[in-house]
């Protein structure tokens, strides 16, 4: 026995399980919101309480970490991101910061290496002059190498000329001639130069997986579908969970079953782990290549309203598929038009196999981006839970932003976060990442500061968002994950930070640094400029990411 007063259990190997005391800190936790300090037990959570009470029971069995005035707090999970593709986003070109067509193809003629030139995150929107080169621009700055560099939403790309001839796009829907390709084109497109090795492939994962984790994520939702990436993609991915040193991954395939037998068949082909038929199975497209479907013309395109991809008959079948199952579908969702479709869709169902099964097997719906009152409601009275992100608002919410451009006064409708909450809809947030980065603390804070001031929501909502209610939406079996009280994963994060506080979404309610009577836990304040460095991350008593100073 131990100070604790548990029991110093052995491990299957035979040695004793390791036990960590963490004090002098802040602890956040429904047990105590005032707690300094946590001891953890193997993979478990045994104790939180007082600096004092730590005192009394630290010994020499245990590793000891003192905070130093450092925040303790579950671990985040990114409700919906893709990981080879972020790994690609690292390791490539980073052209979010090109302002011209030239500075972009400067950006390709200063490519190191061979083959593929690859590169993410252009937006034209944010350049003073959007025209974009041209696919021979593209060959004559690669120096004949192919090129692929994503547009900001991953929704359409700028391809050389060698690349079109390749993979012989010009046969294909959205295809042009020009650089920018879309839909079919698009899809073609990735998928050749994403023709790399096991070992690359590998790589671009660990990458991603390591980057996670020194930003505090514990779990990352992986949507993975065809039109991104094949089979052996998810199934790698999946292969990390059989370690214990990185996030979690939860696997979704975004393929459409038009049968029970069908999505069962897709699913066996996995084998065991496969949450579901969800997450980036395309109902439409983006608002930024205006591939998303609207009800009414986009703003800036007269005429052009989208594309939906799917029928609502094939996405009624599909939903009905796996209700009987009572596994997860769902799909990707921008534009209005899109999630009518979809509504549609679960009605449909429902209809065919009942309402308690569409509720039952916990559906999910990707972004869910532009909403009317009716459409929050439909989604309410099914329990479909909304996979969110504020990073979109905080990069193209803004006046004079993209939405603005493409959408006219309809952004105010775009991101209902607040709505989604007050009308008891589950949400859970992620980045999409490589669309916006894994920057958890800049996604809280941009749910605080939502374009829409109707549409903010606290940060705590916003912190449970992105931790507690990413694992609900995953349908995880431990209702403790998400939790740090004792009997609870181990899973957590330690951040560096300037000043806690609770913190409000209405301005005209003043934010305090404590208030004893509401026992509320406290959260970084996020208006000092700078995001909460992370000192460590854990999952389930497994150190993921310690930073050099934790330690000193």
């Amino acid at each position: 026995m131990n100070k604790t007063g548990l029991p110093a259990e052995q491990t299957g190997g035979g040695r004793e399980r390791k036990v960590t005391l963490y004090r002098n800190g802040s602890i956040y936790t429904a047990a105590d919101p005032f707690a300094t300090a946590m001891v953890v037990d193997g993979d478990t959570v045994a104790w939180v309480g007082s600096e004092q009470a730590a005192a009394s029971i630290a010994d020499d069995s245990m590793e000891v970490i003192d905070l130093r005035g450092a925040l303790l707090a579950p671990g985040f999970v990114d409700s919906h991101m893709h990981l080879t593709e972020t790994g690609i986003a690292l390791a490539g070109l980073q052209l979010g910061g090109t302002r011209s067509a030239r500075e972009l193809l400067d950006a390709v003629a200063a490519a190191g290496g061979a083959g593929t030139v690859v590169g993410h995150g252009w937006d034209e929107t944010t350049w003073q002059d959007p025209t974009l080169p041209s696919p021979e621009e593209l060959d004559r700055a690669s120096g004949g190498r192919p090129v692929y560099l994503s547009r900001i939403d991953v929704h359409s790309a700028l391809v050389s000329a060698s690349l079109a001839r390749s993979a012989r796009l010009e046969e294909l829907d959205g295809y042009t001639g020009s650089a920018q390709v879309v839909r079919a084109a698009h899809t073609a497109a990735r998928l050749a130069a994403r023709s790399f090795t096991d070992a690359e492939r590998i790589g671009y994962q660990e990458h991603a997986l390591r980057h996670a984790a020194s930003n505090g994520y514990v779990a990352l939702a992986e949507m993975s579908a065809p039109h991104i990436c094949g089979p052996e993609d998810l199934r790698m991915a999946m292969s990390w969970n059989k370690q214990a040193g990185t996030p979690l991954v939860l696997p979704y395939w975004g393929e459409l079953a038009s049968s029970e037998q069908h999505a069962r068949s897709i699913l066996e082909g996995f084998g065991p782990g496969v949450l579901g038929l969800a997450g980036d199975l395309n109902i439409d497209g983006s608002i930024g290549s205006r591939t998303a479907a609207l009800s009414a013309d986009y703003a800036d395109a007269p005429g052009q309203r989208g594309s939906l991809y799917l029928s609502v008959d094939e996405a009624a079948n599909h939903l009905a598929a796996c209700s009987l199952l009572g596994v997860q579908a769902g799909f990707h969702i921008i534009g209005d038009a899109g999630l009518s479709a979809a509504l549609d869709a679960v009605d449909a169902a429902a209809a065919e196999v009942g309402e308690q099964r569409i509720r039952a097997a916990g559906h999910r719906f990707e972004h869910v981006e532009l909403a009317d009152p009716a459409s929050v409601e439909r989604l309410a009275r099914y329990s479909i839970t909304v996979s969110a992100q504020p990073g979109f608002d905080a990069a193209w919410g803004g006046p004079g932003g993209l939405y603005e451009k493409r959408l006219g006064d309809r952004r105010y409708s775009m991101n209902l976060f607040a709505s989604f909450y007050s009308s008891g809809v589950p949400i859970a947030f992620g980045s999409d990442s490589p669309v916006t980065p894994l920057s958890p603390w800049s996604s809280v804070r941009a749910c605080l500061e939502h374009s829409n001031p109707a549409q903010r929501i606290s940060a705590r909502a916003a912190f449970l968002g992105h931790t507690r209610a990413g694992w609900r939406a995953s349908k995880h079996r431990n209702p403790l994950m998400g939790q740090l009280v004792p009997g609870a994963p181990a899973s957590f994060a330690v951040w560096e930070v300037e000043e806690l506080m609770v913190q409000v979404a209405d301005s005209r309610v003043q934010s305090w640094s404590t208030d004893p009577r509401a026992r509320t836990p406290l959260l970084p304040a996020l208006d000092t400029g700078s995001d909460p460095v992370c000192l460590q991350t854990v999952r389930e008593g497994h150190e993921l990411f310690a930073h050099e100073s934790l330690r000193v």
